[in-house]
C-alpha cells in the first residue's frame, strides 16, 4: 500500500514538485518576483481598507460589483485581484496567493500566469452580470441583491490557476479535486462567491480546451525541411 501510494505521488505531483524544487534552490526569491509583488500588494490594500481613511479609495480603485457599469468593473479588475474580501480572514488569502501564484509562475512563466488569473478573475466578473440578468427562477441565475456583492477577489484567480496548473503538468486527480471542492462549496453554501469560482473554473478549462484541441492539430506536423521558405539553419554559438 505504502509504495502504491509513492508511486501515486511521484506521478500525480513527481513533476510539479521538481519543477518548482528546482527553481526556488537556483534562484531562491528571484523566481517568484510577481508572486512577492501580489502578496504585498494584497496585504497593503488589506490594511488600507480597514482604515477609516482608507475604505472608499480601495473599493474605488479595486472593488467590483454587478450593478457597476461595465466599463468601470474592467478598469477596476486588474487590481480587483488583490483585494481581499472583509469578511475573510485575510492570511487565507495572503497563504492562497504566497502558494498558488508561486508555483504558477514558476510552471507557467510570469505572464502567462498573469493572463490565465486574470481570466478566470473576468469570468467570475461577467457570470454575476449574466447571472442578474438571468434572475433567480433560472438554475443558473442570481437574485437581484447579488449586484451589490463585491467580487471574489484573488480567490477566483487562485482557483483558476491551480486547475490550470494542474493539468498542464499531468496533476489530473488533484486538479479534478479542486472542481468537486468547487461545486461542494456551491451545494453547501450557494453564494455569489461560490458560483464566481465555478465560472472561473468554467473559463479556464474552455481555455484548456482550445489548447488541448490546437497541440492535436499539431502532432505529426513534419518541421520544415532544409531547401523550403520556412526552414531556417540551426543557430550556432
Amino acid at each position: 500500500m505504502t509504495r502504491a501510494l509513492r508511486e501515486f505521488a511521484r506521478h500525480e505531483w513527481g513533476p510539479l514538485f521538481f519543477t518548482v524544487r528546482t527553481a526556488l534552490l537556483t534562484r531562491r526569491w528571484r523566481a517568484v518576483p510577481m508572486t512577492l509583488a501580489a502578496v504585498c500588494l494584497t496585504a497593503l490594500f488589506q490594511l488600507v481598507q480597514n482604515q477609516d481613511w482608507g475604505y472608499q479609495p480601495v473599493q474605488n480603485i479595486g472593488s467590483v460589483r454587478a450593478e457597476d457599469p461595465f466599463w468601470l468593473a474592467l478598469l477596476r479588475t486588474p487590481l480587483s485581484l488583490f483585494v481581499p474580501a472583509l469578511d475573510l480572514p485575510v492570511w487565507g488569502a495572503l497563504a492562497q496567493v504566497l502558494l498558488v501564484f508561486g508555483v504558477a509562475e514558476i510552471c507557467l512563466g510570469r505572464w502567462r500566469a498573469l493572463a490565465v488569473a486574470y481570466l478566470a478573475t473576468l469570468c467570475g466578473t461577467l457570470y454575476a452580470r449574466v447571472g442578474i440578468a438571468l434572475g433567480p427562477d433560472n438554475p443558473l441565475g442570481l437574485p437581484a441583491s447579488d449586484a451589490q456583492v463585491h467580487d471574489t477577489g484573488p480567490s477566483a484567480a487562485v482557483v483558476g490557476l491551480a486547475v490550470y496548473v494542474c493539468w498542464r503538468y499531468g496533476a489530473r486527480w488533484t486538479g479534478t479535486l479542486v472542481v468537486v471542492a468547487m461545486v461542494v462549496e456551491v451545494i453547501i453554501k450557494p453564494n455569489l462567491a461560490g458560483r464566481e469560482h465555478l465560472a472561473a473554473i468554467a473559463g479556464v478549462l474552455v481555455l484548456m480546451g482550445i489548447q488541448a484541441w490546437r497541440e492535436r492539430g499539431q502532432e505529426g506536423v513534419e518541421p520544415p525541411r532544409p531547401g523550403t521558405r520556412s526552414w531556417k539553419p540551426p543557430i550556432k554559438s
